[in-house]
């Protein structure tokens, strides 16, 4: 790779990295230790965690007493503590109730910085017994030395070709997929919802090679279903001091569904450009990195005049505590173990994360081994978190996911789309699209000369 495809890539990442939600800056704080302020059952899975007599030091990470986890995050160059504040959240709550049959969870923060995740993946290659419920924007560059080292991974989130769909690692939530586009549902039901819009699609994307890959999925995925596109355009990581000019050539292109992936604070500039010369496209795929309050105060009176849409790929809205009860079982969580704490989005898929860790840890009782905990988390058919998102199989390691639920962005906050759910708060009839493009292969096992049988 050139310097300047470096360089690229870095800032992509960087502009991309906002796909974990909005940013936030502070430590929460935590009430004082003592009684547990949240009872150890959570939703449909029971009691989460409990006491133990645990006997054995079964290996990397994991002695009689504790098992050391690892999560991933780009926190000193994003200055967004949201993975490290849900990992906290868990651990504390876990640890309350007697931990993971017995052992406590020792929480080791891995800040990559952006740039240095092979030397986080090192270190957490010689200390710790798994990664549960983080993210990073440049998530590739760790994965050899993870799969070399036999290390599983739960993340909340996954960016890069290299990274997903990668070997060992399991995504307890929907998110990006390899080879089938999570938002087949969501494309089919604009098209259908808004059929003006079918022949004229446009793109504004931020110029770096994750955002192309985005783009181009998206793109094929929506040609798929017949849809056209009209205008695609990039815009530097860094923003641009006027989105007018791309404001005007979306109007004369009289785009009317309009698709963004970039940096929030960009999309808020460039809708304040187009409610600015007075047009509005039938729709504007904001993209669940925006669902968020603060980017609806952003946005001003654009919030009113543009029609804001995001599709949340079967996870529960953050505000649904009726159609999702277990979503005040959440709120109680963070409002005990970090009361400071916005609750974001991205922190939902985080928990499915250490709750899918949790649960197959557990069950490998004394006798915890990668493998166990690996094959266990695999096993799942139909893993909801407890109820906090549809259910997805586990066992289909291509991970193909039937559900969707659509947020739609009102001057009240977001609410759902009229999407016509029928399971719950969910639509579950998609049948996902496969690509037929290359946007680059998993890393698996063998491309480091190992394979499961490796795994102990």
């Amino acid at each position: 790779m050139t310097a300047r495809l470096r360089v690229a890539a870095v800032l992509g990442a960087a502009a991309l990295l906002v796909l974990t939600g909005c940013g936030r800056s502070g430590e929460p704080e935590r009430e004082a230790a003592g009684t547990p302020t949240v009872a150890a059952e959570f939703g449909d899975l029971g009691a989460v965690c409990s006491g133990g007599s645990p006997t054995k030091a079964t290996g990397r990470g994991v002695t009689a007493d504790s098992i050391t986890v690892g999560v991933v995050s780009d926190l000193g160059f994003t200055k967004n503590p949201e993975f490290n504040d849900a990992a906290k959240v868990f651990v504390d709550w876990c640890n309350d109730h007697g931990g993971i049959a017995g052992r406590r969870l020792e929480l080791k923060v891995r800040d990559t910085r952006l740039t240095e995740v092979k030397q986080r993946m090192l270190e957490s290659c010689r200390d710790d017994f798994a990664l549960v419920g983080g993210g990073a924007g440049l998530d590739s560059l760790g994965v050899k030395d993870r799969l070399s080292c036999l290390l599983p991974s739960f993340p909340a989130q996954v960016a890069q070709p290299g990274s997903v769909g990668a070997d060992l690692e399991v995504s307890a939530s929907p998110t990006t997929l390899p080879r089938h586009d999570i938002y087949t549902g969501f494309r089919q039901w604009l098209l259908d919802a808004y059929p003006a819009s079918k022949d004229k699609i446009g793109y504004v994307s931020a110029d770096s090679p994750v955002s192309k890959i985005l783009g181009d999925k998206g793109k094929e995925s929506f040609e798929a279903l017949g849809a056209r596109i009209v205008y695609d355009d990039r815009y530097p990581i860094a923003g641009v001091p006027d989105w007018t000019p791309f404001a005007q050539a979306i109007k004369d292109r009289e785009v009317r569904g309009l698709v963004f992936n970039g940096e929030p604070r960009q999309l808020v500039k460039l809708e304040e450009a187009l409610t600015g010369i007075g047009y509005r496209p039938d729709w504007i795929d904001a993209t669940n990195n925006n669902y968020s309050a603060g980017f609806l105060d952003g946005l001003g009176k654009s919030v009113e005049f543009q029609n804001n849409v995001a599709d949340l790929g079967g996870v529960s809205p953050i505000e649904d505590g009726a159609a999702v009860p277990v979503m005040a079982q959440v709120r109680e969580l963070f409002a005990g173990y970090a009361p400071d704490t916005e609750l974001s989005f991205p922190q939902l898929r985080s928990l499915s994360a250490w709750l899918l860790f949790a649960r197959s840890a557990a069950s490998c009782g004394d006798d915890l081994t990668p493998r166990c905990v690996y094959e266990a988390a695999t096993a799942e058919k139909a893993w909801t978190a407890g109820g906090l998102q549809a259910p997805i199989d586990l066992t289909d390691r291509d991970g193909t996911s039937v559900c969707f639920n659509i947020e739609q962005a009102t001057p009240d906050g977001w609410k759902p789309a009229d999407f016509r759910p029928d399971t719950g708060p969910y639509r579950c009839d998609v049948r996902p699209y496969a690509f037929r493009s290359d946007y680059g292969a998993p890393l698996t096992l063998g491309d480091v000369g190992k394979s499961l049988a490796d795994l102990r």
